[in-house]
């Protein structure tokens, strides 16, 4: 990873955007226990669990465009990489076997990462906090119910995707002064590129097991912006 470059500490009263799964909280390694019992599921006698796990992802790449994302999205596309690769048409006592792989999904308690509430606690106290997530809405507003961390936010925005119109239109919605501004997240593709594209600052907070759909080429902070990259979330204690 390369030397994030050294800062003067922001001000008090910046607004930090913050966002959730595998920033917050551990999220992608429950979708990949889930993957691996469907790839055991499915039992494949020509492709390998690698070359399943490629073609999920490229029906996931496809359909999230269209039909965003959250469990209901991901059951189907296990459903159609099913139908897809065993050439069967799905069955009932199929659909409840993969219904039962992402029931899993839901009913693992959250796993908090490390000191995530002490430090946002710490934030909360010198800056205006708001999550933006992407997702299902009842979804991600439910996971942060059960987290714990509702009350240290000022806002919560769940967006069907992060991308450069939606952060401009965070910006207005929340009378943010984008010099004083930044997105914190674990995502190139969702929380970093996109946030620089619309003016703000960003903080990466990279996750060894973040999902493949949200690997992207970390782009440079234009001029005038900052870009800073730390190691674990509690880090942000040193620059903020």
């Amino acid at each position: 990873m390369l030397p994030s470059p050294t800062f003067d500490l922001p001000a008090v009263g910046q607004t930090l955007m913050i966002d959730a799964d595998d920033t917050l909280w551990e999220n992608n390694h429950l979708f990949d226990r889930a993957i691996a019992s469907f790839v055991t599921f499915l039992d494949h006698k020509t492709h390998t669990p690698d070359e399943v796990r490629d073609h999920l992802n490229r029906i996931e790449h496809d359909r999230v465009r269209l039909h965003g994302y959250g469990l209901a999205s991901f059951r189907k596309s296990l459903v159609i990489c099913f139908e897809e690769l065993s050439g069967e048409v799905v069955t009932e006592a199929h659909r409840t076997e993969i219904d039962r792989f992402t029931a899993l999904i839901t009913e693992s308690p959250i796993e908090l990462l490390p000191e995530v509430d002490t430090t946002l606690a710490y934030l909360a106290g010198r800056h205006r906090l708001l999550l933006v997530t992407k997702g299902a809405e009842e979804e991600q507003v439910r996971k942060l119910e059960r987290s714990g961390l509702a009350d240290y936010f000022d806002g919560v925005e769940v967006l069907s995707e992060k991308h450069v119109e939606a952060y401009l239109e965070l910006r207005h919605r929340h009378a943010c002064e984008a010099a004083t501004t930044w997105m914190i997240g674990n995502s190139p593709k969702s929380d970093v590129n996109p946030a620089l594209a619309a003016g703000l600052n960003a903080v990466l907070v990279p996750h060894a097991n973040t999902w493949v759909l949200e690997h992207e080429k970390l782009s440079d902070a234009p001029e005038g912006q900052r870009l800073l990259t730390v190691d674990r979330f509690t880090d942000l204690r040193l620059h903020f």
